[in-house]
C-alpha cells in the first residue's frame, strides 16, 4: 500500500517516469505520508548541482542556476500554476465566490505575473545563497552533509509536509483536485510528520528549513480558508512553491546565525 502510494505521489508531484495508474492515485490520495516521502526523493535528486559544487570549484552562479534547472526538471511546473492562479485570485476585490471564479479563468492577469515573478526571483536568490555556503560548517559538520544540500533537501521535504497538512487539515473549496486529497482527518498528519522527522539529523539549519516550509504552506491554508472558503488544487501547488521558498530562506538565515 505505501509503495503504491509513493509511486502515485512521485507520478503526481514529479516528472519521474514511475507510471500512473488508478490504484496508485487512489493509494496516494489516501496516504498523506506519501507527500514527504516523495519530497525526500525529489529533494535528493534536485540538489545534485549543489552537491557537485560542494566538492568542486563550480562557480556559484552556475551551481545556483543548475539547482533551479534540476529542481524544475524533477518536479515540473504544474505547481507554479497554483501560484499564478492564487495570485490572480488575491487581487480580486470580492467575496470567496468571485475569487473562486477567477481560479477557473484561463486568462493570465497581473496578479499571476507578479506572484510568479516574485517566487522565481526569491528562489533564484535562495539558490545563490545556498551555492555560496561553505561545504562544511559548525552547524552541519556533525552530519557530514554539505550545508546547501541539507537545507535544500529539508525545504523540499517540508514543502511536501505542508501539502500533507493541507490534505489533513483543509476542507475543499469546491469539487475537484482539492476534494480528492482532503478526505483525511487531522490525526492523519502524524504519519507525514514522522516521515519528516529525520530532517533533524541534517542539523539546525535543516530543521529551520523544514519549519519554514511548513509555516509557508500553513499560511496558504489560512489564506485559502479565509478567501476561497477552503483549499483546491491551486492551493496545494502554491503551498508547495511558497513553502519551499520560505524553507530555503529560513534555512540560510539559520545557518548564518548559527
Amino acid at each position: 500500500m505505501v509503495l503504491t502510494a509513493v509511486r502515485g505521489a512521485l507520478g503526481f508531484l514529479t516528472r519521474l517516469p514511475t507510471g500512473r495508474s488508478e490504484a496508485a492515485w487512489t493509494a496516494f490520495s489516501e496516504t498523506p505520508a506519501a507527500f514527504p516521502l516523495a519530497g525526500w526523493v525529489a529533494g535528493a535528486l534536485a540538489v545534485t548541482p549543489l552537491a557537485v559544487a560542494a566538492i568542486s570549484p563550480l562557480p556559484v552562479p552556475t551551481a545556483a542556476f543548475g539547482y533551479l534547472l534540476a529542481l524544475y526538471a524533477v518536479t515540473g511546473i504544474n505547481h507554479a500554476d497554483g501560484v499564478a492562479d492564487l495570485g490572480d485570485a488575491a487581487v480580486v476585490h470580492g467575496d470567496p465566490e468571485e475569487r473562486r471564479a477567477v481560479l477557473k479563468d484561463t486568462e493570465v492577469g497581473v496578479g499571476a505575473v507578479l506572484s510568479l515573478a516574485l517566487v522565481l526571483a526569491g528562489l533564484a536568490l535562495a539558490a545563490l545563497a545556498l551555492a555560496g555556503l561553505p561545504a562544511v560548517s559548525p552547524a552541519t559538520a556533525a552530519v557530514g552533509v554539505p550545508a546547501a544540500v541539507a537545507i535544500a533537501v529539508a525545504a523540499e521535504v517540508g514543502a511536501k509536509l505542508g501539502m500533507a497538512a493541507l490534505a489533513c487539515l483543509g476542507d475543499p473549496a469546491f469539487e475537484g483536485l482539492g476534494s480528492a486529497f482532503t478526505d483525511n482527518r487531522p490525526a492523519a498528519l502524524v504519519a507525514p510528520a514522522l516521515v519528516a522527522v529525520p530532517v533533524a539529523l541534517l542539523g539546525v539549519p535543516a530543521v529551520a528549513a523544514l519549519g519554514g516550509a511548513l509555516a509557508g504552506a500553513l499560511g496558504v491554508l489560512r489564506w485559502s480558508r479565509a478567501n476561497l472558503g477552503g483549499v483546491n488544487g491551486d492551493a496545494f501547488g502554491a503551498a508547495n512553491e511558497l513553502g519551499r521558498l520560505a524553507g530555503l530562506h529560513l534555512g540560510v538565515v539559520a545557518w548564518t546565525l548559527s
